[in-house]
């Protein structure tokens, strides 16, 4: 994808510009406490759905997992991805879990492997070890992208623009044990450091699992990802935990882009719009049901990388027989949401006037307190804003 070249600045660098929003990537966002609703958001109780979701299932049965790929088929389907569709994707771990199993990733990009100006989006699936259903349904994505890249103006327009990053299992562990936890029994969507609860935030005392995906956020400078989960169906959007603990409203500084993305995702859903719990099937987490070292909003604080928690499936372990209608019912939300990257938002690049080499630089929109740090190598940047506004935009 061709990055628009701003005009040539030289230090000290500072641009004001007025904008409309049609592109998007990352930012690097300020914890600095919650917003009020905005105008028209309904303010309402979640109950009953957040209780199942905190538990391990009764029993999962050797008749449920029939029909899941176990892990070394999972580790398989990847590895034979990654010989069938090899023009298009690099196969690569990013660490082991707690038993030493490798969390096995995929990019998918006309260039794989190779660093570009582009934005990058990554899918993350089985975080809890007893919600299957995100490793198939990633696995559909991959191979849907694959078949249709070239043919299909979505998969080809993904494929081209983007470097799209999967991990299908985050917790092999706890999906061989059958349970929410890895193998130390700790819930994974708990472990990372936390904006209200900042004691103990070294990386060290974290779960492998956990460290891998702090470490991997780093590396490769994410835009934007969606972690999928199973027992609703709501996509959640930041922050997912609040000052004072209590279920409230609580958003982050970006909270009209998140409520876009999220809307983007539902209103491409087969029924998710439909929901009578959820207005429009998105959520505020913290409205919903408070959680705190959760990586949604770790990824938005530290990685610069808007995050949404996607529930895509009433029940979290569903029959085998189901999963093709579950990606069949996500499958647009799925490619809709990856392709916002290069639709919606600001995108730019700067460098210097003498030379035309990348510069450090940082971008902060007026009026929304978090701020994006410019690619180091390329001095690229791109930034998740909600279409239909005028911003402006300082460069410094």
């Amino acid at each position: 994808m061709a990055i628009p070249r701003l005009r040539s600045l030289p230090l000290p660098l500072l641009l004001v510009v007025l904008l409309r929003a049609f592109a998007s990537l990352p930012i690097q966002a300020a914890a600095r406490g919650g917003l009020d609703p905005s105008p028209g958001i309904a303010v309402e109780k979640h109950g009953a759905f957040s209780r199942g979701l905190l538990q391990d299932m009764p029993e999962i049965t050797d008749e449920m997992v029939r029909g899941y790929m176990s892990n070394s088929e999972l580790e398989g389907a990847v590895q034979d991805f990654g010989r069938r569709c090899a023009n298009v994707s690099r196969i690569y771990s990013i660490g082991k879990s707690v038993n030493g199993s490798p969390l096995w990733a995929i990019e998918i990009s006309d260039k794989p492997g190779l660093k570009e100006a582009e934005p990058a989006f990554k899918f993350i699936g089985n975080v809890h070890g007893d919600e299957p259903v995100g490793r198939e349904v990633l696995m559909q994505l991959a191979y849907w992208l694959c078949d249709n890249y070239l043919k299909d103006p979505l998969a080809t327009l993904i494929v081209e623009n983007t470097h799209l990053h999967i991990l299908p299992s985050m917790n092999p562990d706890g999906f061989a044990l059958r349970r929410r936890g890895n193998a130390n029994n700790v819930d994974l969507n708990r472990d990372f450091p936390d904006q209200f609860f900042p004691l103990n935030d070294d990386i060290k005392h974290r779960q492998p699992e956990t460290r891998a995906i702090m470490n991997w956020i780093k590396q490769e400078h994410f835009t934007a990802s969606a972690s999928l989960h199973g027992g609703a169906l709501v996509a959640n959007y930041p922050w997912d935990g609040s000052r004072d603990t209590r279920k409230q409203y609580y958003g982050c500084p970006d909270d009209k882009t998140f409520r876009y993305m999220a809307s983007v995702y539902s209103q491409s859903h087969y029924n998710m719009s439909l929901s009578k719990e959820f207005e429009g099937g998105i959520t505020n987490g913290a409205l919903w049901y408070p959680i705190y070292g959760g990586m949604q909003d770790w990824n938005y604080i530290h990685g610069g990388c808007f995050e949404l928690t996607l529930e895509i499936s009433d029940v979290k372990w569903p029959k085998a027989s189901e999963l093709l209608v579950i990606w069949k019912q996500n499958k647009l939300s799925m490619l809709n949401l990856v392709a916002s990257l290069v639709k919606t938002g600001v995108h730019g690049r700067i460098f210097a006037a003498d030379t035309g080499r990348p510069i450090p630089g940082s971008l902060m929109v007026k009026g929304i307190d978090s701020k994006i740090n410019a690619s180091g190598t390329f001095g690229n940047y791109h930034r998740m804003l909600a279409p239909g506004q005028s911003y402006e935009e300082n460069l410094g």
